[in-house]
């Protein structure tokens, strides 16, 4: 009789065991993707030494050739995870759900001011598709981020995603 309760206790602790891995995982939060992480240090350094913007000119201020290089950190290759940005869409269905886009960190920007640097616009595909109720709205993109190269009209782009998900931007 000890011996089937022992093997009972054995079954049901290896049952709780796995169900504990197994909810650990189902409800394992995607990595927080920071959009200065995409920004190599010296980049980071030549941005943060720039002068004031002065907003009274001609036209809108452009940044130094030596910042739109679009170096990248190769270590953020291949990571899993979950980003916040602005979505300037670049292919769209007839009923307007967005196919491609790029995410940017700020509003307007490829749009009504001049790009951010390629490390700063990440290029997304989401066949699924999406509809956004106004391009002021921020969104959380979900997915595998991976260095690749992407220029056209709009602006260029150092980094992509597949996404896994598109959702509305929430803290």
């Amino acid at each position: 009789m000890s011996l089937a309760l022992n093997a009972r206790a054995l079954i049901a602790s290896f049952g709780l065991f796995f169900f504990i891995l197994v909810s650990g995982v189902v409800e394992a939060k995607p990595r927080e993707i920071d959009w200065l992480e995409l920004m190599p240090a010296e980049d980071l350094a030549l941005l943060e030494s720039l002068p004031e913007v002065e907003h009274d000119g001609d036209g809108p201020a452009l940044l130094p050739d030596e910042i739109m290089t679009g170096r990248v950190v190769p270590e953020m290759a291949n990571v899993e995870g979950r980003i916040p940005g602005f979505v300037v869409p670049l292919k769209t269905t007839k009923d307007m759900r967005i196919l491609e886009f790029f995410l940017v960190p700020y509003y307007g920007a490829c749009i009504h001011v001049p790009p951010p640097p390629p490390n700063q616009i990440i290029h997304v595909k989401y066949p699924e598709g999406f509809t956004l109720q106004a391009l002021y709205d921020p969104v959380w993109i979900e997915g595998r981020l991976t260095i690749e190269k992407t220029e056209n009209a709009i602006g260029a782009s150092s980094y992509s995603i597949k996404a896994s998900a598109v959702e509305p931007y929430t803290e």
